[in-house]
């Protein structure tokens, strides 16, 4: 709990957005950064899993929408 507590400290000492979530078994941190996206997994164990999405600059319009609708 300690590393959560003080991982969400300094995020907010850098003003970096982020949301928390609870999924399976562990906390959910949620930041968000220009281009990227990163998902961060505080276990009970006090293991952390850290998952980034990285935007390759490629913008769509809205007939992207049909993809997603489509494929997923």
């Amino acid at each position: 709990m300690n590393k959560l507590v003080s991982f969400l400290e300094e995020l907010e000492e850098k003003d970096i957005y982020y949301k928390l979530n609870k999924i399976r078994d562990a906390i959910l941190v949620e930041v968000v950064i220009p281009g990227e996206r990163w998902e961060v997994e505080f276990f009970q164990d006090d293991s952390i899993v850290v998952e980034k999405f990285v935007s390759d600059g490629i913008l769509y319009d809205e007939k992207e929408l049909e993809v997603l609708f489509r494929e997923f």
